[in-house]
């Protein structure tokens, strides 16, 4: 490629932007998509920016909402997180990569929701670039959210689900703006890995979201990750006393982002000792993660499947699915999995569950030669990824389509596997940047042609809604699986008889 570089200009409703083509692909990278989250609006719904005249400069990627980095051993995450909070007001912004040319028009547009269980990650993050989007004929976008404190708690005075509303803000950004960068505003897909995932799922049944996205596609994710707001409101409770402020919206206001953060750090940590588990004897999220989204209020009046079984989202296309070793990530590089004896993996379960012992005897604990971290890890693939992925897929009465990502990483010894996020580089088409000695993909080349494949399926899929196997149903179960190249009778799970919403 001859990596010329050229200025060019589209018209928002705010004011023009100036961004750059690079070999056939324009990038407007920090488009900002409403105001700045500071200040008096510090703590309220997303408003609209203010306008501008000259045009603004849209070339490089601009704030991220404020997040700390977690340390984790071994593997470098920072091609799917970032490297970290980039600091300016104006983070509400989003990123577009479009075919260069006057002549494009009605393209399909594919918005993707970052993970970081809501409390990080940004829409820069290298394996997140959509150049090869665009040259495939794809307007591709990627946004940032309010996270942790400022996006996701309930704090008494100010609005739920901020950062779920900064979500349906930039969708209606999207809405009304994708046009002048070639895209069609009436075929929109929303797609998203972890927790971007779960808040698609949300937005699918969400009144608030209706018709502004005609396909989702949910990755490693469902939406039985919600909560109550009275159970949040532990969460709330513990970080005004670390912070030493009032349990109010005042209370929070005074208090600085930095030290928001470095008190999320401390109710984050396994060792916060916050029971979590909610009304029906179960977190959610599984120690993963204390911050959630609420239901119960205009974003999400019920939780998500009992609104799916009334229908909502029926006119969403839903492709959905999950990878084979979820937990992989989490318990190969911490030793959980290789090194947890089976009391401890019944304490670790029994925090979060009711009735661990009798799940985890399902899975084959007390066995012979069946380690209790390996049997946690399996118990936790399902009930925290795989098993709510299909009751959601299940409860969804519009078009439903199931996959699996089964490639397997050779990362760690080849440990590693077909971990939580493992597919984002190959969906993205971006191996490179997730390839290396520390690199989630490890350091042999992975397959680009399954790369190649695996970005076809969600460019088909936006465009018209097809997919390349028949839909998921209780009946048939098919999933397809995306290494093999091949749809199967799904698995049964030992979970399946007991699990509850």
């Amino acid at each position: 490629m001859s990596n010329t570089s050229d200025a060019v200009i589209a018209n928002t409703s705010s004011g023009p932007v100036r961004g750059r083509a690079i070999d056939g692909v324009a990038r407007y990278l920090g488009i900002p998509y409403a105001a700045p989250p500071v200040g008096d609006l510090r703590f309220l719904a997303p408003q609209p920016h203010a306008i501008w005249d000259e045009p603004r400069e849209a070339s490089a990627f601009g704030p991220t909402a404020p997040y700390q980095l977690r340390d984790f051993p071994i593997l470098d995450l920072t091609p799917l997180v970032g490297t970290g909070w980039v600091k300016g007001d104006e983070y509400l912004n989003l990123n577009i990569w479009t075919p260069e040319g006057s002549d494009q028009a009605g393209l399909p547009v594919m918005v993707f929701i970052h993970g970081g269980a809501w409390v990080g990650g940004a829409g820069s993050a290298p394996t997140q670039d959509g150049t090869r989007f665009a040259q495939n004929g794809v307007v591709c976008v990627t946004i940032n959210y309010r996270l942790g404190i400022e996006g996701f708690l309930p704090i008494p005075g100010i609005p739920t689900n901020l950062g779920l509303r900064d979500m349906i803000a930039a969708l209606e950004w999207v809405r009304d703006n994708i046009a002048g960068f070639g895209g069609d505003p009436a075929n929109v897909t929303v797609f998203g890995e972890s927790a971007g995932a779960m808040s698609i799922a949300d937005l699918v049944v969400s009144p608030l979201a209706r018709g502004l996205f005609r396909r989702a596609i949910v990755q490693s994710g469902h939406g039985s990750m919600v909560r109550s707001v009275r159970t949040m409101r532990k969460v709330v409770q513990r970080l005004a006393k670390l912070l030493g402020v009032s349990a109010d919206a005042a209370g929070f206001r005074s208090a600085s982002v930095q030290a928001g953060l470095d008190a999320q750090d401390v109710v984050q940590a396994p060792t916060s000792g916050l029971d979590m588990r909610g009304e029906n004897g179960r977190d959610p999220a599984y120690g993963l993660s204390k911050f959630l989204p609420v239901h119960g209020d205009d974003v999400i009046p019920v939780p998500p499947l009992q609104a799916l079984a009334k229908g909502a989202g029926a006119e969403v296309d839903l492709l959905i699915g999950t990878n084979a070793e979820e937990m992989n990530l989490y318990f190969v590089p911490t030793g959980v999995k290789a090194k947890l004896g089976r009391l401890l993996a019944w304490f670790m379960l029994s925090r979060t569950e009711r009735g661990a012992l009798g799940i985890l005897q399902r899975y084959g604990l007390g066995r012979r030669g069946v380690p209790g971290g390996e049997t946690l890890t399996r118990v936790l693939n399902d009930l925290v990824f795989r098993w709510p992925a299909r009751a959601y897929a299940q409860a969804h009465q519009g078009r439903t389509h199931f996959y699996e990502m089964d490639w397997r990483s050779p990362a760690l010894g080849g440990e590693l596997g077909a971990c939580h996020a493992v597919e984002v580089p190959f969906v993205f088409n971006t191996l490179d940047a997730a390839t290396g000695p520390t690199g989630l993909l490890g350091q042999t080349p992975p397959p680009q042609a399954l790369a190649d494949s695996i970005q076809k399926v969600w460019i088909d899929f936006a465009r018209d809604g097809s997919a390349p196997w028949p839909e998921y149903d209780a009946r048939s179960r098919q999933v397809y699986q995306l290494a093999k190249g091949h749809a199967e009778t799904d698995t049964d799970f030992p979970i399946a008889a007991t699990w509850r919403e």
